[in-house]
């Protein structure tokens, strides 16, 4: 009934009363009006349709109560985020006892400042929150905690038994146990994280804030003792020898889990052979199997400033499924024939197993093919390396002539001692071995995309939408407001669009930050089981097929290849299957991402923080990145940001919203976004990870200045 309601709503598309979508339906009895009745009420009390004054009924997107996730500020305010729609900003009294991350409805109420939504929460439609990480403290015999995530305003009572051991100055997990009264809830102590001033237990604190867990459960644990350590020749059956090709893998010096090698010929045609060799998780992996459940859950690898989260346990990421050197792996290779214009002529997908030539580093690499300096063991792969360069710049023209976007965006490395201390931060460096890796994986991933999705096939797509119009408008105007008319056609919304517009600010000096900014407008790639194209990728289709070691989408993609390629099992049942299960996988996998992504960014906002805490009172210089009504946000070299306030500064400063500046009342002095400038750190809180900044100077009046400098 419910179904047969929203399909009528969806197609006449106006506000129906129910006697209208009684006749529509066209039902006859008594009984059958009562159901619609009940399944009216319910569908309103479940926001599904929206009931109007005047008792009439419309599809709730029609309505003018929207459906989204509240995202809370630490100053108590919030915003409800709309997919594909404005944001709603709702004031800490119109909460109605909403959460941070709660979905929610939320009803407009008005225009707030700059026209922007403004409204109030009507109901929590699901409060997706079980667990929470805080400091545990002891109070009357009775378990409290002070709740890492200031945003969720909520307070948490812990009775004796269900403290497990924690005592005052742990940092601890609680997993909710039901709501007392007013966002006081009962909780349990579910893990110990350590004490809060134990080495790591920072970050170990930011990682379970994403129920993101370091150990493996006892049934997964148990799995492993029937996987081998070594290939046997039962393994290798049925498979491609390809031990005696000359094939290696690349990666930094550090890393452990290798889950890509690539190998390369010159054909007698002039053409080029590339082999793209994958771990064959899957094949360890069974599908079903508490192994796969867990990496189902996990979703992906985390990479941390000091270590790794896996996804699979170290005996499969780092050993019987790693390609390590002189070992034989299992893998699944994807060897293509290009042409001298990036073209795919012919290729293969097929189960096979290696044995790594060489384990490279991108430094030793990019020794080779930027200096021309071989390193010591390097001399044997030296013209293999220089044949992949070419391929790769080949690869990398064709992929910007179809609208490839290369955002140049910066990202930084944080240097950490054995206690977790942060010691130094620096640029990640990106050479020819880097950018010719990434152009291989590419490749790779559409050639087995491309090869599915014309079998017209279940399969799960990584997708990445065209952006939204008004997000490009928005941008156009912002850099209008710097004096930057862009005449270029942006109707048609394409990559040659963007790319173009790319080009134009290249040359700009705020280049790096717009640049950053224009990645944000575009919508976040995520995973799909339909396919949508990669525009980012200029990309008529696209997956991830490459890294099964530390994302779960390829390890199903693997396990799709097996299904439809090698044991050609293309069944209706099997069809059925995947195309009930991929929808799933999709959206489990694009939600730990995120959550990866954000764990990830959190733990370096903290680490810039506690390392600016030992440098307070050195000066930096850095680029002004953005300017606030309240601010000056300034980011240093190595792209730690802190915010410079305009009530601490020494004079009145006017903000400027349509230049998007601030001017001195007395002295003029104006900054602007793309400014350098020459700061002084006034503090900085590991804790709240915030760091603030004063400015002393511009740092061209300080090159054209010999007077001692003075503050602002």
């Amino acid at each position: 009934m419910e179904e047969k309601i929203l399909d009528l709503l969806k197609c006449k598309n106006k506000a129906l009363g129910i006697e209208e979508i009684d006749h529509l339906l066209e039902l006859k009895t008594v009984e059958e009006f009562r159901e619609l009745e009940d399944t009216i009420n319910k569908m309103c009390n479940d926001y599904t349709i929206y009931r109007t004054n005047k008792n009439r009924y419309m599809t709730f997107d029609r309505s003018p109560l929207k459906k989204g996730i509240l995202r809370v500020n630490k100053k108590g305010y919030g915003f409800v985020e709309i997919p594909d729609e404005e944001d709603i900003y709702i004031e800490s009294g119109n909460m109605n006892g909403a959460l941070h991350n709660d979905l929610v409805v939320a009803e407009i109420t008005g225009k707030k400042e700059k026209n922007k939504l403004e409204g109030r929460i009507l109901k929590v439609l699901d409060r997706n929150l079980e667990f929470v990480v805080g400091e545990f403290y002891l109070d009357k015999n009775e378990g409290h905690i002070i709740l890492d995530e200031e945003r969720l305003k909520m307070d948490i009572i812990i009775d004796p038994e269900y403290i497990h051991g924690a005592v005052d100055g742990h940092k601890v997990q609680v997993k909710l146990l039901g709501l007392l009264h007013d966002n006081v809830y009962r909780g349990e102590v579910v893990k110990i994280l350590g004490h809060k001033n134990d080495p790591g237990v920072d970050i170990l604190s930011i990682v379970y804030k994403y129920n993101i867990h370091d150990t493996f459960p006892d049934e997964v644990i148990e799995e492993l003792k029937k996987i081998p350590s070594e290939v046997t020749e039962e393994d290798k059956k049925g498979r491609r020898d390809l031990t005696n090709e000359v094939i290696f893998t690349i990666d930094g010096a550090d890393t452990k889990d290798i889950d890509d090698a690539v190998s390369i010929k010159k054909m007698e045609n002039g053409h080029y052979e590339l082999g793209v060799h994958i771990a064959d998780v899957s094949y360890y992996v069974k599908e079903g199997s508490a192994l796969d459940i867990n990496a189902m859950d996990r979703g992906t690898s985390v990479y941390l400033v000091d270590r790794v989260i896996p996804m699979l346990p170290h005996q499969l990421s780092n050993g019987i499924c790693s390609l390590n050197e002189g070992v034989e792996r299992l893998t699944i290779s994807c060897v293509m024939e290009i042409d001298d214009s990036g073209k795919i002529i012919h290729y293969d997908i097929f189960e096979s197993f290696i044995k790594s030539r060489k384990k490279m580093t991108y430094t030793a690499v990019n020794s080779i093919l930027e200096d021309d300096i071989i390193p010591e063991g390097y001399e044997e792969f030296a013209d293999d390396l220089r044949m992949m360069a070419e391929l790769a710049k080949i690869l990398r023209k064709s992929k910007l002539a179809r609208g490839y976007l290369d955002f140049d965006v910066d990202e930084a490395k944080i240097i950490v001692d054995e206690k977790c201390h942060p010691t130094d931060i620096v640029l990640r460096e990106r050479g020819v071995g880097e950018n010719l890796i990434e152009d291989f994986m590419i490749i790779a991933n559409e050639c087995v995309a491309t090869h599915i999705f014309y079998m017209e096939l279940p399969f799960i797509y990584r997708v990445h939408e065209v952006p939204k119009e008004e997000r490009i408008h928005d941008f156009l105007s912002y850099i209008g407001t710097l004096g930057y008319v862009y005449k270029g056609n942006m109707k048609d919304n394409n990559p040659k669009s963007v790319q173009k517009l790319l080009e134009f600010l290249k040359d700009k000096k705020e280049f790096k930050i717009l640049s950053s900014l224009l990645l944000r407008s575009m919508q976040k790639a995520v995973y799909k089981a339909q396919n949508l194209g990669h525009y980012g990728l200029a990309s008529k289709c696209y997956t991830h097929f490459t890294s099964p070691i530390r994302r779960y989408p390829d390890t199903t993609v693997h396990r799709l290849l097996r299904t439809y390629l090698f044991k050609n099992d293309l069944s209706l049942e099997t069809i059925q299957h995947w195309e009930d299960k991929l929808p799933v996988v999709a959206e489990i996998a694009s939600s730990r991402e995120k959550a990866s992504v954000n764990c990830e960014r959190e733990v370096e906002d903290m680490k810039m923080a506690e390392y600016m805490e030992d440098h307070i009172g050195e000066k930096f210089e850095g680029t002004v990145s953005s300017i606030t009504n309240f601010g000056i946000f300034i980011q240093l070299d190595n792209l730690i940001e802190g915010l410079c306030r305009l009530a601490d500064m020494k004079e009145f400063f006017h903000y400027d919203e349509r230049s998007m500046s601030v001017v001195g009342e007395k002295t003029k002095i104006k900054y602007s976004m793309g400014d350098r400038v020459l700061i002084k750190v006034v503090s900085a809180s590991k804790e709240e990870q915030t760091i603030d900044f004063e400015i002393i100077q511009k740092i061209d009046e300080v090159e054209n200045s010999d007077s001692e400098i003075e503050l602002i």
